[in-house]
């Protein structure tokens, strides 16, 4: 059971998920347990995956060698990620596997430009989020995380690309709420990476998992922003604001 969202920004691309693995047997699950489902790749692309474990390891694997070789030195990021699709496809088929138990999210840059690329469950098909959509989530908390997501977009993000900043504060938010409201299997500790340009190497594109200093942040923006909207909807429950409500006049008795 998994929470997986990603943000693609103007500035870079954020990608945040739960820290749950679900242990089963057959059809019943047993017991969670911690596991890490981000990975960082050399130093500039971001995994994350939702599925099988198994078939985690072997795409991570496969993102690595990718990484590792001149695929991504090109300038087609569709090339790219049509390549790390092949690969990946016919990996899994090398143990009979038709697609339908794995995705992933992928954030790395090509062309000058951050880039995030979707790898649904469904066919392990890649999907770039763009200027017409900019965020994603899959997993077995993807009924939750898309509504919320939704509302982000309608409140915060109105004008455009978030940046890493604001995108950061809405993936924490939307994985708080999933891992709070969820029927089971999706559990902390929260995890974010952000691919961003750093001084230090020259505003270079640079991967990295978010320390929990920088998490604890947005979380205390997410409580100020809770208490904001308590404070509103305590204001509309006053009862000097109340309308009169008419009182009903009973039958008289007839003599």
């Amino acid at each position: 059971m998994t929470a997986v969202v990603g943000v693609l920004c103007c500035d870079g691309v954020v990608i945040g998920t739960d820290s749950s693995a679900t242990f089963t047997q057959g059809s019943q699950r047993t017991i969670e347990q911690p596991t890490e489902k981000l990975r960082i790749v050399g130093d500039s692309m971001i995994v994350a995956g939702a599925g099988q474990v198994g078939l985690g390891q072997r795409f991570n694997r496969i993102a690595n060698n990718a990484y590792n070789s001149s695929l991504l030195s090109g300038s087609d990021h569709i090339e790219f990620a049509k390549a790390l699709s092949r690969m990946a496809i016919e990996d899994f088929s090398h143990t009979y596997l038709k697609p339908g138990l794995y995705g992933s999210l992928i954030g790395f840059h090509m062309g000058g430009r951050p880039r995030l690329c979707e790898f649904a469950v469904s066919d392990f098909q890649p999907e770039f989020k763009d200027e017409g959509i900019w965020y994603v989530s899959m997993g077995s908390g993807q009924p939750i995380t898309d509504p919320f997501l939704a509302l982000m977009r309608n409140i915060f993000w109105s004008d455009g690309l978030p940046t890493i900043q604001d995108a950061t504060f809405a993936v924490t938010w939307a994985l708080e709420h999933a891992i709070e409201v969820n029927p089971g299997g999706i559990n902390g500790p929260i995890r974010v990476a952000v691919l961003e340009r750093r001084k230090e190497v020259g505003h270079s594109y640079v991967a990295r998992i978010l320390e929990n200093s920088e998490l604890q942040e947005h979380k205390e923006q997410i409580r100020t922003m809770e208490a904001l909207l308590r404070r509103y909807a305590a204001s509309q429950k006053s009862s000097d604001d109340a309308p009169n409500i008419p009182r009903l006049q009973t039958d008289q008795p007839q003599s």
